[in-house]
């Protein structure tokens, strides 16, 4: 492959990637990420739980690029109790997204279903409470799925696709195989399997563990 009018730090990039991919696929082995109970808010909500205009304030860098959390919190309330404190994630989004394991959602007496990021299509609402009091949205919660981010490189590495669905071994005191996966893959994701609360503590899995990708499904 020849680049043409490519700075060195873009050639670096590229490099690094390649290497990174390569060795991806000799040891298949991805990065765990536990994602705790969050909520993503569209501008209109920002407005309504914080004033007008109002900016979210980045707290700390998410493993995906672009992706933080907040300083800010809600609390969630349910038919049949609240969670206090769920972290806001940035940047805003199209519409509210509450994300939940299936533990919270017991907690506070509501069900949800199982969803990909974005999929909020007839998904339950709830309350949520604020500097400026409450709303309730109609829509929103979800369990998320569980899923894999990958660049095109490590794709490629993989033998992957974006849509496609893995297996993941997990190793360790209480070993298993976590199913369906869905692969996200793409610019602007970076390596990480990305799995909620109940499952990390079903596996005993901590932040930043190694897990074996098995293959397609």
């Amino acid at each position: 492959m020849v680049y043409h009018d490519i700075t060195q730090e873009q050639l670096t990039a590229i490099v690094a990637e390649a290497v990174r991919a390569e060795l991806q696929k000799c040891s298949r082995q991805v990065p765990v990420g536990i994602s705790v109970r969050h909520i993503h808010l569209s501008r209109a909500d920002v407005d309504r739980l914080f004033g007008r205009n109002y900016q979210l304030t980045p707290k700390k860098q998410l493993s995906q690029p672009g992706q933080y959390a907040c300083e800010e919190c809600l609390d969630v309330i349910g038919p049949k109790g609240e969670l206090n404190k769920v972290r806001i994630l940035g940047p805003e989004r199209k519409a509210t997204q509450i994300e939940l394991a299936q533990t919270d959602c017991r907690n506070i007496g509501i069900t949800a279903p199982v969803r990909s990021s974005g999929n909020t299509a007839g998904t339950p609402g709830i309350t949520l409470r604020g500097p400026l009091g409450e709303i309730t949205v109609p829509e929103g919660v979800i369990i998320a799925d569980r899923h894999l981010h990958m660049s095109e490189g490590e794709a490629a590495a993989f033998g992957l696709k974006d849509g496609d669905h893995v297996r993941i071994q997990v190793d360790g005191v209480k070993p298993g195989v976590l199913g369906s996966v869905l692969v996200r893959a793409g610019n602007g994701h970076s390596l990480d399997l990305h799995i909620d609360t109940d499952d990390g503590n079903a596996f005993l899995l901590r932040q930043g563990q190694l897990v074996t990708v098995l293959g397609k499904e």
